[in-house]
C-alpha cells in the first residue's frame, strides 16, 4: 500500500519541497488534467536518488513532468508522484567541438537559444516546439524535416533504483516518435547534444522563418497538446481530417483546429474525457472514409 506519510517525511527530511493535490492543468500547455497527489520539485542529483529512494521504499508510482506538451492528463487526476526537474537540470554548458551539455529539465526553447547565442547550427527546426529537452529525447521530437536523434550523441540517465547510466548512439534507439526511454521508468537527467558552426545570423534568420511559419499554420493562440496524431505512412493526419469535414468538430470544450486540422484546441472548460471523445470520432471517421487508422501522438498520462 502507498505510504504518503512516510514519503512526506523523508522528503521534508531533505528539504525536498512538495505540493498535495496539485491540479496537473496548471502544468499542461493543454490546461487539461485532475489533481496529482504529490508534484515534487527536484533540484539536484542528491535530491533525485533522495526521491527515487523514498518513493520504493513507499510504494508510490511517479511520473516524470516535462514542460506538460504533448500530454493529456485525466480527469481524475494522477495516484501518485509527479516528479518535476529544475536547478542543476536546467543547466546548459558549452564543450568543445561544437558540443553541449544539456539538463533535461531544461526547455527546447532555452537551449535553441543558447546554441544560436553560440553560433552552432542543426537545432534550428525544434525552436518553437514546447517542450522540455527531456521530453523531446523520450519520444524523439521532431519538426520541419529534422529530429532530435540528428543532434543527440549521448544521453544520461537514472534508473528507477537510482542506478545511473549512459547511452549513446544505436542503443537510444530512436524512431518515429520513440526512444529507448519511451515508455520506461528511467529518468532522464542531460544529454549531449553535437551541433555544427554556423554563423549566428543565418541561425536566427532560419529560427524566425519556422517560428513566423509554425505562427501561421498552428493553433498556438489556443491550448493545445500539439499534434494529436502520428504521421501516417504516405499522408498527413490534418489533411486527411480536413478532407473528412472535420474541422471546427467539436465534443465539449474541446474542438478541431479551424486552422490546422491536426490539432484539437481547448476552447474553454475542455475535460481529458471530451479530448478522448473527440479523438476517436475522428479515428472512426478518418477510418471509415479513406481506410487509414490514425494513431494518437499526444500521450494519456499512467502513473
Amino acid at each position: 500500500m502507498p505510504d504518503y506519510t512516510a514519503l512526506d517525511a523523508a522528503l521534508s527530511a531533505a528539504s525536498i519541497p512538495f505540493k498535495t493535490e496539485e491540479p496537473m492543468r496548471l502544468h499542461t500547455t493543454f490546461k487539461i488534467g485532475g489533481a496529482a497527489d504529490r508534484y515534487i520539485e527536484i533540484s539536484t542529483s542528491a535530491a533525485l536518488q533522495t526521491v527515487l529512494g523514498a518513493l520504493s521504499h513507499a510504494e508510490i508510482p511517479y511520473f516524470v513532468l516535462g514542460n506538460g506538451s504533448n500530454l493529456l492528463v485525466p480527469d481524475e487526476g494522477l495516484r501518485g508522484a509527479v516528479l518535476v526537474l529544475t536547478g542543476e537540470f536546467k543547466q546548459l554548458r558549452l564543450l568543445s567541438d561544437g558540443r553541449l551539455l544539456c539538463g533535461s529539465g531544461a526547455s527546447l526553447a532555452s537551449v535553441c537559444a543558447f546554441a544560436r547565442g553560440n553560433a552552432l547550427s542543426g537545432l534550428e527546426f525544434a525552436w518553437g516546439i514546447p517542450g522540455s529537452l527531456g521530453g523531446a529525447l523520450y519520444m524523439n521530437a521532431g519538426a520541419y524535416g529534422g529530429e532530435m536523434k540528428q543532434v543527440v550523441s549521448r544521453v544520461y540517465y537514472v534508473e528507477e533504483n537510482g542506478a545511473p547510466g549512459v547511452l549513446s548512439g544505436e542503443a537510444l534507439q530512436f524512431g518515429y516518435r520513440t526512444s529507448a526511454f519511451t515508455d520506461t521508468k528511467r529518468v532522464i537527467t542531460q544529454a549531449e547534444l553535437q551541433l555544427q558552426n554556423g554563423v549566428e545570423t543565418e541561425i536566427a534568420a532560419k529560427m524566425d522563418d519556422l517560428m513566423q511559419r509554425r505562427k501561421s499554420k498552428q493553433p498556438v493562440e489556443l491550448p493545445s497538446a500539439g499534434s494529436v496524431f502520428k504521421r501516417p505512412e504516405g499522408h498527413f493526419a490534418g489533411a486527411l481530417i480536413e478532407q473528412c469535414g472535420l474541422k471546427g468538430c467539436t465534443v465539449g470544450g474541446a474542438c478541431v483546429s479551424e486552422k490546422h486540422a491536426g490539432f484539437i484546441v481547448n476552447r474553454g472548460g475542455a475535460t481529458c474525457a471530451d479530448v478522448e471523445k473527440l479523438i476517436e470520432h475522428i479515428q472512426n471517421t478518418v477510418f471509415k472514409e479513406t481506410g487509414v487508422q490514425l494513431e494518437p501522438e499526444v500521450r494519456r498520462v499512467r502513473i
